[in-house]
């Protein structure tokens, strides 16, 4: 049977979001569904997986929350559930950039649809930016954009202060994978007086899913944060894999340096780990070998490694996708 995964977020106001935590909680497991769920007083974000009927009903209950009745989501099919438990994690934002007074709902009105973005990114008095990090943006983006070079979206504003000083900054058209990260870019950069800024609705990926190939100003593959590790255009799979060590998109290149070893260590990363973070990756990956054989899942695979050197970008970026089930993400 498939079970259904739906990634969702919503900026709204939650001053008091400590008490949704253990009825979202109920509900998940009444609904017999696992997943991660952020709460903040900005709103929530979330991935979630199980039957469909317990989706629905996850759903039904999400949007009860204060300011939640226009919530969105985003849906795919999976015949393995990524998740291994339920987890409502109070934070201090649904996706962390830092600054405090700031307000994402007011980005809403600053979208682009997906069929005009071209003309946009076109126009050569608009600076476009791309706000993912850095491994991200190394296997696509589109045609013209700057790339900040950020390792975690919480380097974002620092960089763009520092842009702003060496360069006139009027028009802005930015994107992002699914839309959460620019909802809060946008509202950063209009707080710093830049007002005319739009950015990309859905992201990268409806713009994949809705602009036919021959017309796409896309470039590459874009890095998506599940199992499928990159899509190309029609939101087909993509050729990269994933270094489980640092979560580096890898090519079938990669993996046939000297210095790759599954589940330890790729090009990109074997020479900043330390001889005791490989020893620790080496003894994961035969823990995940073992539970193979004896047809098990691993859970440690799928859960974030404290020493490991990516972790704080994807805690960050977790609202575009991030769907766990890292021990499938090697093809």
């Amino acid at each position: 049977m498939s079970l259904v995964v739906a990634a969702f977020y919503k900026f709204a106001a939650l001053p008091d979001f400590e008490r949704h935590q253990a009825p979202l909680r109920a509900a998940a497991e009444k609904a017999g569904i696992y997943g991660t769920i952020l709460l903040a007083p900005e709103g929530v974000n979330g991935t979630i997986a199980g039957p469909r009927a317990g989706i629905n009903a996850m759903l039904a209950h999400l949007i009860t929350l204060p300011g939640c009745a226009g919530l969105d989501w985003k849906e795919s099919l999976t015949g393995d559930n990524p998740f291994h438990r339920m987890k409502v994690r109070l934070k201090k934002e649904i996706v962390t950039m830092g600054v405090g007074g700031i307000d994402p709902q007011k980005s809403f009105e600053r979208y682009v649809e997906p069929g005009e973005w071209n003309d946009v990114i076109s126009d050569p008095e608009t600076l476009v930016i791309d706000t993912r990090n850095d491994y991200e943006v190394s296997i696509g983006r589109f045609d013209g954009a700057v790339d900040p070079k950020t390792k975690s979206f919480r380097d974002f504003p620092e960089w763009f202060r520092q842009y702003r000083e060496t360069h006139n900054v009027k028009k802005v058209a930015m994107y992002c994978t699914g839309g959460i990260r620019c909802e809060k870019s946008t509202a950063f950069l209009r707080s710093e007086g830049i007002d005319d800024v739009v950015h990309l609705k859905g992201g990268i990926l409806k713009y994949l899913e809705t602009v036919p190939e021959e017309k796409s100003l896309w470039r590459g593959e874009c890095f998506v944060f599940d199992q499928r590790v990159s899509v190309a255009h029609d939101l087909a799979p993509g050729t990269y894999a994933m270094c489980y060590a640092c979560r580096q998109p890898i090519t079938d290149d990669d993996m046939a340096s000297p210095l790759y070893i599954k589940g330890v260590s790729c090009p990109s990363c074997h020479g900043s780990l330390s001889d005791d973070q490989k020893r620790n990756f080496a003894e994961r990956q035969k823990q995940v070998e073992l539970a193979k054989t004896r047809g098990e899942a691993h859970i440690g695979a799928r859960q974030e490694n404290s020493s490991n050197p990516q972790k704080d970008g994807f805690e960050d970026d977790f609202g575009d996708g991030f769907e766990a089930g890292f021990g499938k993400w090697e093809k």
